[in-house]
């Protein structure tokens, strides 16, 4: 919890700088009292995430059963240690072949669940079988948790650990049940008045920056100052989202691959996709009602039936507005074919489930902390990654990787020009 606290209040401190400079009333004891304790806690959270990632502190999870799900659940364990779980082995269902070796440890099988728990002692038992008709050992189960053991079921641990939900082994039936996925009309009138209001303050005090870049696109390139795109929204309601162009116009189709587009960037163009400044437009679509400030973001409309066909319960990523951003973008990274888009539908999906006030203020935060990576960077004319070499027998040599601004820009061309691998028209 106190690391959650941290990486939301990480733009905090700069926030309260400014506000600070420029509104001198707040210069007061209990403004003061607020930034130090904040500074405190960004000053703490390398020691958090050092106690978090130190094997002795972990929480030491055992898995019982060897569902595909499973081997996901085990995998993002492992991408992720500052998350604070370690494996500690695997309980299987029956007796498996000997010449199937697992990456991970195997303990033994449900008949010994009792025996391997008291060796091992784990702090969480997550319940991953197949089939739990008979297998399922209830009162071992019940024993355990009452002697503070926590025992969870592989679905719920995953979505815990991972912020994303496992939709390919979600029921419909578990969905429909979740009361969690029933929002309240309260919450939704916050949203919107929040949104509308933040959106209202923050053209107002863009409005400068706006004017100079309308000037400088028209300067640059000529043509169209905004790019409007056709979109879906709430209820599968389609709206015309608002962006700065930022590339050449064509007279044909836009070619569907992305290194094809990568010459019709605009000089301006470069500077506002670093920026993310070509999204402030999207602010009037707030005003509009066509979106929240949070929220999923907004698929084209050609790609309705590919994502209905191809993505599990995509329906209901329409039930909200979208939003000018969201948890998968301040989770993951822009989408480029159907695997990743439906990644981003396990973030999406987790949001709509987990939807709150204190989750949007959150997301706000973290990607105000993004834009500031992004300024940090945009002064950079390459970066350069050097890899340290794995140990092998002879000679080994430094693997240096230069990621180009081209190859910055890269993912940022999809959403003018094609998305999941089909053309967009300009």
């Amino acid at each position: 919890m106190i690391g959650m606290i941290q990486r939301a209040l990480i733009p905090f401190p700069l926030i309260s700088i400014a506000f600070f400079a420029l509104i001198p009333e707040l210069r007061t004891p209990v403004g003061l009292s607020l930034l130090a304790t904040v500074a405190l806690l960004l000053v703490l959270r390398p020691i958090d995430r050092r106690i978090r990632t130190t094997l002795q502190f972990k929480t030491r999870v055992l898995v019982i059963g060897q569902r595909t799900i499973a081997r996901k659940f085990l995998d993002e364990i492992e991408r992720f240690p500052e998350r604070g779980c370690t494996i500690i082995g695997i309980v299987e269902e029956t007796l498996s072949d000997p010449t199937q070796r697992s990456p991970f440890l195997v303990l033994g099988t449900i008949d010994e669940l009792k025996t391997i728990v008291a060796a091992v002692k784990p702090d969480l038992i997550v319940v991953a079988l197949s089939d739990r008709r008979g297998r399922l050992p209830v009162t071992e189960l019940l024993e355990l948790q009452s002697n503070g053991i926590r025992v969870e079921e592989l679905a719920d641990a995953y979505e815990r650990i991972s912020g994303k939900l496992p939709i390919e082994f979600v029921t419909p039936g578990q969905l429909i049940a979740s009361q969690r996925l029933r929002k309240s009309q309260a919450l939704k009138i916050a949203q919107r008045v929040l949104s509308f209001t933040a959106a209202v303050i923050l053209l107002a005090l863009f409005a400068p920056i706006l004017g100079i870049i309308a000037i400088a696109i028209k300067l640059d390139s000529g043509g169209s100052i905004l790019f409007r795109q056709t979109r879906l929204g709430k209820g599968c309601r389609p709206f015309q989202l608002l962006k700065f162009r930022t590339m050449e116009p064509v007279e044909r189709p836009a070619s569907e691959w992305v290194r094809d587009n990568f010459e019709r960037i605009t000089r301006v163009g470069k500077w506002l996709r670093r920026l993310r400044f070509d999204e402030l437009p999207q602010l009037v679509n707030v005003i509009r009602g066509d979106m929240n400030l949070v929220g999923p973001r907004p698929h084209p409309i050609g790609n309705l039936q590919l994502f209905r066909d191809s993505i599990p319960y995509y329906a209901l990523r329409s039930s909200i507005r979208p939003g000018i951003t969201g948890w998968a973008q301040v989770r993951y990274h822009y989408a480029n074919n159907l695997e990743e888009e439906t990644e981003k539908m396990r973030y999406d999906l987790y949001y709509i489930k987990h939807m709150s006030i204190a989750m949007d203020v959150r997301i706000v935060l973290k990607t105000f902390a993004v834009f500031l990576r992004s300024l940090a960077k945009s002064f950079e004319d390459e970066d350069i990654v050097v890899t340290k070499p794995r140990i092998t027998v002879g000679p080994t040599r430094l693997r240096v990787r230069v990621r180009t601004e081209r190859a910055n820009s890269a993912t940022k061309v999809a959403e003018e020009t094609q998305h999941q691998g089909l053309p967009v028209q300009l």
